[in-house]
């Protein structure tokens, strides 16, 4: 979601739960991920974000909090401890486990869209209207609120409710009011594991992903990271008057007597031209004062100390004035960007020092197997490790920071230890996917208490792949052992991963027409290298032997070919590292 500033979120974080023994529920996990986060992940971007409920230490700096009076005193008076002041506020609990920005702008979106609404209410699957699901108009919530002359100790939502409002039917609306209902809602998050394609897999797993906390560093220790909040530029550019082209600042109109100054860049003499009068002046210096105007070299002819504006030049201005580019204010990049190089200097160019950021992703990496030999000779059995040494490369493609790299032998507790050892935003495995005597992974991911995001995926290759979340949060994706189906499952779910835990903007998929999409069409899901002829056209290898990246040479992309696609339909290609 992009920065709202007309739009403020107050999450109700401090209720009793006395039908689930006063537990704190908002700290509760559904998914490998507390249902608070949950809750901040699905108002990301709003203007001011209010935490209403006891004080929590682990949260962003930019998250308010405070506490109703008396504590606990139910989500009314929590909504008047708030006093949002944006045009518009957004209201949740913080036990909806499968609240996303997505269920925020429906809300939003149903109340712009009838002028006359107060506020808009979300309806869950059995029809219950969800009150504290919604969104308002702040007056008319604060005229609500005013309307019960400060009585608002364990009202009930209805108590607030407008005279013109409407509903949205949001199957995220669940809340977990009871031991059951949260059993429910683990049980659920475990429902549809297998993914359908490889984009309901990414989707699935962005949202089941907890945030990494916010940080503000200097700009040149943010590059890979993702925007927390806006880039704003703290000063105008240009800064000052400055020259676009070499030629003669000026004052008045021509001709003009030439000066013996000349105004280079970054020259901090103090010129001042009077009416009549020119100097020479470089690309990029800032105007002498009283000068009206630059006449670039090739507009003018000098006789005698004298410029004169050549009689079928142009009459301009070749000078930049301040702000031209942007002014101070100017909102350079939103929340959720990339902070690649154009950011970088974009900040530069606007005097910015200092970004709030997530990330950059930290990711560990690990090989499986017995058989797999990186260096020295190869013994009865092994297989030289190929994928190994160039996966970083594909890693840090995807946009996330390899922070360590190790191999693991077929043991039975090989991967606890590496879940103890290693404290990565990010683990990626390569083998121990498929379910065979050998393949560990998936019990040692039960007993760490992970919750399994993505069971598997209906694709070829690499349907084994799994992703899962720990429960302190870090992101576990399993790849199948197989070289070519490991690289194309990695560029299909780390890149998600890496949007779900620094809620970075995911980005709009490269598509182009397949000419041969009826050669290679499969009844799932196919992954495939790609190329383009001397024609352009894109073409995928219908065989490819995937137990190497030979076939990966001359190759720029992996195609996502959806069954039943014909002849020139448009599919999904993953670049390829270059």
């Amino acid at each position: 979601m992009s920065t709202l500033t007309h739009v403020e979120a107050v999450i109700v974080a401090g209720g009793r739960a006395t039908r689930m023994g006063g537990v704190d529920k908002p700290a509760l996990t559904v998914g490998g991920r507390r249902m608070l986060d949950t809750a901040l992940g699905a108002v990301e971007g709003c203007a001011r974000v209010t935490v209403v409920g006891p004080h929590r230490d682990d949260l962003d700096l930019h998250v308010l909090q405070i506490q109703e009076t008396p504590p606990g005193a139910g989500p009314v008076a929590a909504l008047a401890a708030a006093d949002p002041v944006a045009d518009l506020v957004v209201t949740l609990a913080a036990d909806l486990p499968f609240v996303t920005p997505t269920t925020v702008a429906a809300l939003l979106e149903a109340l712009n869209e009838d002028a006359t609404a107060e506020a808009a209410f979300a309806v869950d699957d059995t029809g219950r209207v969800q009150f504290l699901l919604a969104a308002w108009r702040t007056p008319a919530l604060a005229a609500r609120l005013e309307s019960l002359g400060g009585d608002v100790a364990n009202r009930p939502m209805k108590a607030l409710l407008p005279e013109r409002y409407v509903t949205v039917s949001v199957s995220e609306a669940t809340d977990c009011d009871t031991p059951a209902d949260l059993e429910a809602a683990r049980a659920g998050s475990a429902t549809a594991r297998v993914a359908a394609d490889p984009d309901r897999a990414r989707r699935i797993l962005r949202e089941a992903l907890s945030p990494l906390p916010s940080r503000t560093v200097p700009v040149e220790e943010a590059r890979g990271a993702t925007l927390a909040a806006p880039l704003v530029a703290v000063e105008a550019l240009p800064r000052v008057r400055t020259s676009a082209m070499d030629g003669y600042a000026v004052a008045g109109d021509g001709p003009w007597l030439l000066r013996n100054e000349i105004r280079y860049a970054g020259d901090g003499g103090s010129l001042t031209l009077g009416d009549g009068e020119a100097a020479r002046i470089a690309t990029g210096a800032h105007l002498p004062a009283g000068a009206t105007a630059v006449v670039r070299d090739e507009f003018v002819r000098v006789e005698g100390g004298l410029v004169s504006r050549l009689p079928d030049a142009p009459v301009r201005d070749d000078a930049r004035r301040r702000g031209e580019d942007w002014e101070s204010g100017t909102v350079l990049a939103e929340a959720g960007t990339a902070v690649s190089p154009a950011v970088a200097s974009a900040a530069a160019s606007g005097e910015v020092t200092e970004l709030r950021v997530r990330g950059p992703l930290r990711v560990h990496i690990v090989l499986t197997g017995d058989e797999i030999r990186r260096t020295g000779p190869l013994r009865e059995g092994q297989t030289r490790d190929s994928l190994g040494p160039v996966l970083p490369d594909f890693v840090r493609w995807c946009g996330a920071t390899v922070v360590g790299e190790g191999h693991l032998r077929d043991t039975a507790d090989g991967f606890d230890a590496l879940f103890t050892g290693t404290d990565a935003d990010a683990i990626v495995i390569v083998g121990a996917t498929g379910g065979g005597a050998a393949d560990q992974l998936r019990g040692a991911l039960a007993r760490a208490g992970a919750q399994v995001v993505v069971e598997r995926v209906r694709c070829k290759p690499g349907g084994s792949q799994v992703a899962a979340t720990l429960p302190d949060g870090r992101a576990v994706l399993g790849l199948p052992g197989n070289p070519v189906a490991a690289v194309s499952t990695l560029l299909v779910l780390l890149p998600a991963i890496v949007d779900g835990r620094t809620l970075r903007t995911p980005a709009t998929p490269v598509t182009a027409p397949l000419a041969n999409a009826s050669e290679v069409v499969g009844d799932i899901t196919r992954l495939l290298p790609a190329r383009q002829d001397v024609q352009g056209r894109w073409l995928c290898d219908n065989t490819i032997r995937t137990a190497h990246l030979a076939g990966l040479i001359g190759r720029s992309a992996i195609a996502v070919v959806p069954p039943g696609a014909v002849d020139g339909d448009r599919v999904e290609l993953l670049p390829l590292p270059r």
